[in-house]
């Protein structure tokens, strides 16, 4: 810039009349000129000043750095506006030191380079605004704070950089500005009642706020308020964070959550299609299996047969097993809980395991139990009889023991056996699928999913299982659960023990099976032990055939689903009614869905499950065509 565009007397007066401190100094750093206001500033009269070096205007350990940065400065001077934050002092006459800004200005004159330097004092509340200032537009969130009016009167470079507005664009502007239009009426309302009771308003999810760009464009927003009373006047701080990711990472796992709600949904219906359809040919082979060993008198045949019937149950345990297995991962299976006296399970199973422990040549025995407790009682029986199966089938000689201790009010079930034993190392993986310990492999039974069905039945009911084991000593494992008061629970001790032997079973079943294979199969079963057989494939059918019988009915076996989409229940019932008798009824079913709990209110019947053990089944119908009740199970 040439000075020859003013007058120098002209120059000098505005100098003169400049309200800052200001100083003009040569490429040589020599001070030429001084204002009334410098003197004031620095304490010395302008002929103290003129012709010295700058340096003397501030302390001495900035001098010969300053000498440097003014050498620098002359080489490539440049207009420099005055700042706040940098760290500048100023040096009196009287020796005292104060903070300052500073601007530069180079001008260019005939007699060289000059420098008009301002100088301002920074008091104690300049350093607190600048301090507030530096703070603010540190913030890693857009903040924006509003006067009572609802104005915007202060914006950092984030809330800037956000609404795509520049500064000067937003302050003075009412703060609905920043709302999408729809919303501005409103708001206004809202913050009226904000101001007529001011309160900390943290940030947090829960109200679905929404602002609006410079470009009309909108997104999600979290706000958090705190209000700023002055003595002039009270303002409203606000906090913004743009919440777009967040908002959209939520609705992804959302989609997720909802994703796997539909692929459980659709892993349970493959469940459940899987344990009918599954079953369903095995269910056939069994029976069929049972019709042959009661009509064929050939040994060689029998053998076959016998042979063919080890098979099958193999067949069906693993088939069974991985179903289960399946069912409790996919949370499919949901306890039901009732108060029960613990004998009625141990005589269910006792009269099943002492059988098998007999033909192995070990002696079974278990302990009268007269403990109430609370569990699922087909659960809870799925765990002991995992426990005894294994115990029978890894002990050669021996015997096998299932008690019951009632300790601090838990009842223990347990089982012990004099077989191989486990080694201690083993005992934590055993309960893994698909592990088999040393016996185990060598007696090629079993598949190791046994005992990690009986960890996951316990988890889900809540019980502990334990195990303690030595080698070539035997094993025992346990089931522990609450004892209870048992004056509400049922004492059923009726069914237990009924002696079939000597009984010559007859009477008429009616047989409602909608797959011609099982029906089949079911007749020549049944019809080979001595019933007369009526069957139909549905609901309707069934209802068409009692009309023409000439007897009642002493058993009524029912598949669940039927051919015309009703079930057994409908069909037991309408028979019942048309009798208006209590017919004693057996439902089998392969489905493991929550739909089959329809028959369990069912007064005088039993739910099978497939693939039925063909002995079990007759045994039960014995028992229900001689009493006309059904065994407990």
């Amino acid at each position: 810039m040439s000075t020859e565009l003013l007058p120098p007397e002209v120059a000098v007066e505005l100098l003169e009349a400049s309200a800052e401190a200001t100083i003009v100094a040569n490429a040589d750093g020599e001070i030429i000129f001084v204002n009334r206001e410098a003197e004031l500033l620095f304490g010395y009269d302008a002929a103290e000043m003129l012709g010295q070096p700058v340096e003397i205007l501030m302390p001495g350990e900035f001098r010969k750095k300053h000498r440097n940065h003014r050498s620098q400065y002359v080489a490539a001077p440049r207009s420099r506006p005055m700042v706040a934050g940098l760290e500048l002092y100023g040096r009196r006459k009287n020796g005292v030191h104060f903070r300052a800004e500073i601007s530069l200005t180079p001008v260019n004159t005939e007699k060289g380079l000059l420098i008009a330097t301002v100088i301002r004092e920074i008091s104690p509340a300049d350093e607190s605004e600048a301090y507030f200032r530096m703070v603010l537009e540190s913030a890693p969130d857009a903040m924006i704070i509003v006067d009572e009016h609802g104005k915007i009167a202060i914006v950092n470079g984030q809330a800037e950089q956000m609404f795509g507005y520049d500064r000067k664009e937003l302050l003075g502007q009412p703060i609905e500005q920043l709302l999408p239009e729809r919303l501005r009426e409103v708001h206004v309302t809202h913050r009226e009642s904000f101001a007529s009771a001011p309160t900390l308003r943290p940030m947090g999810p829960g109200l679905e706020l929404t602002a609006r760009r410079s470009d009309g464009s909108e997104f999600p927003v979290e706000i958090s308020l705190s209000p700023i009373a002055t003595s002039t006047a009270t303002f409203v701080s606000s906090v913004i964070r743009d919440v777009t990711d967040r908002k959209q990472m939520e609705q992804e796992i959302i989609a997720a959550q909802q994703a796997a709600e539909r692929a459980n949904k659709a892993n349970s219906a493959f469940l459940a299609a899987a344990s009918h359809d599954l079953r369903q040919p095995v269910q056939a082979l069994s029976l069929l299996n049972g019709a042959l060993r009661r009509t064929v008198k050939n040994e060689r045949a029998l053998e076959m047969i016998e042979n063919q019937q080890h098979s099958l149950t193999a067949m069906t345990n693993l088939l069974n097993s991985l179903l289960d297995i399946s069912r409790l991962d996919a949370g499919a299976v949901t306890p039901e809980f009732e108060e029960f006296p613990m004998q009625r399970v141990i005589d269910r199973l006792s009269a099943e395991f002492a059988r098998q422990a007999q033909q192995k040549g070990l002696e079974f025995s278990s302990q009268s139990c007269r403990t109430i407790v609370r569990s699922d009682p087909n659960l809870l029986s799925e765990i002991i009889q995992n426990f005894v199966t294994n115990a029978i089938r890894y002990t050669d000689r021996g015997n096998v023991r299932l008690t019951c201790v009632e300790r601090d009010g838990e009842c223990s079930i347990n089982v012990e056996d004099t077989g191989a034993g486990i080694d201690e190392d083993q005992l934590e993986a055993i309960f893994q699928e698909f592990h088999q310990g040393a016996a185990a492999k060598s007696s090629k039974e079993g598949f190791g999913l046994g005992l990690a069905i009986v960890r996951r039945l316990a988890d889900l009911l809540g019980h502990e299982i334990g195990v303690r084991s030595e080698l070539n000593k035997g094993s025992c494992f346990s089931v522990s659960l609450p004892v209870v008061d048992g004056s509400n629970a049922r004492h059923e001790d009726d069914e237990a023990g009924l002696d079939i032997a000597g009984q010559n079973p007859s009477g008429l079943v009616v047989l409602i099976e909608d797959d011609v294979n099982i029906a089949n199969a079911w007749g020549l079963v049944l019809e080979a032990e001595g019933y007369r057989v009526a069957t139909a494939a549905s609901a309707t059918e069934a209802r068409a055939v009692i009309r023409h019988l000439d007897e009642i009915p002493a058993l009524l076996i029912s598949d669940f689903h039927l051919l015309d989409g009703s079930t057994g229940v409908e069909a037991v019932s309408e028979i019942r009614d048309f009798y208006d008798r209590h017919i004693p009824a057996f439902i089998v079913s392969g489905d493991t869905s929550k739909v089959v709990k329809d028959a369990r209110p069912l007064d005088n019947c039993t739910i099978m499950s497939k693939p039925v053990n063909t002995e079990r089944l007759l045994a039960a119908a014995c028992i229900a065509t001689r009493t006309g009740e059904v065994p407990q199970d």
